[in-house]
């Protein structure tokens, strides 16, 4: 259930107050977030959500600077409904609380508006370094996380250059080497002909082929026929 306070008056401050809302599903860990952040002389929490739905009618109401966003919520989770919070308070910089430290799910976060990703397991001054950081315009990631993430993504762009075709490009490649039409195969992978077509288009280009001679010598030549398969010539 969401929750909002009357802001507390803090005496003497030196820097503007960091707006938060804190958006989790678990009442004890917004209370306890509530109190990390409020015991910072330049921090507030402006209100709290357990649901995004909730998050984003808070949102609109008190346009936080920062958003606190956990990632596993009932109904719809932190980094699908992102978008929507932040399209209510554009000028929102959202910061992802979860426990997930797989880099799969940093790309997504960052990839759905936020501007940072901390863990759950975070100890206290790292997630108010985390929410600091965000609001003055930067990026958050952990460093150990952040250096799991570049590894990935260059292993990524190996995996590209050695093989720049997707999965489903693969797949229609053996067919097309195998002999099938464009037809047959829009039937066989459940696609439209036109989408059959386009795989053709993009897998030549990618791959610099311009005869289906080359096209079968290709897949011969880098194993994407099975054992037993025979290119029909």
């Amino acid at each position: 259930m969401s929750q909002r306070r009357t802001p507390k008056k803090k005496e003497a401050k030196t820097k503007p107050v960091i707006r938060v809302l804190v958006v989790d599903d678990h009442p004890v860990v917004r209370s306890g977030l509530r109190m990390l952040l409020d015991a910072q002389e330049d921090i507030e929490v402006v209100a709290e959500a357990g649901t995004v739905r909730e998050a984003v009618f808070e949102a609109r109401e008190t346009k936080p600077d920062v958003v606190l966003m956990d990632v596993v919520m009932p109904g719809q989770s932190g980094i699908e409904g992102l978008p929507s919070v932040l399209k209510e308070s554009p000028k929102t910089k959202a910061l992802v609380l979860s426990m997930q430290d797989d880099p799969r799910y940093v790309r997504e976060a960052f990839a759905a508006g936020a501007a940072g990703y901390v863990l759950k397991e975070a100890a206290d001054n790292e997630l108010v370094q985390a929410v600091r950081e965000v609001a003055g315009g930067g990026s958050y990631v952990h460093p150990a996380l952040g250096a799991r993430l570049a590894s990935a993504e260059a292993d990524e762009r190996r995996r590209a250059e050695e093989d720049p075709l997707s999965e489903r490009e693969r797949e229609v490649m053996r067919l097309l080497a195998l002999g099938h039409t464009n037809q047959e195969i829009a039937k066989m992978l459940y696609i439209s002909v036109r989408t059959a077509e386009t795989h053709r288009a993009h897998i030549m280009q990618k791959l610099r082929l311009s005869t289906r001679a080359e096209l079968v010598r290709y897949a011969i030549q880098h194993g994407l026929l099975d054992e037993g398969e025979a290119p029909d010539q």
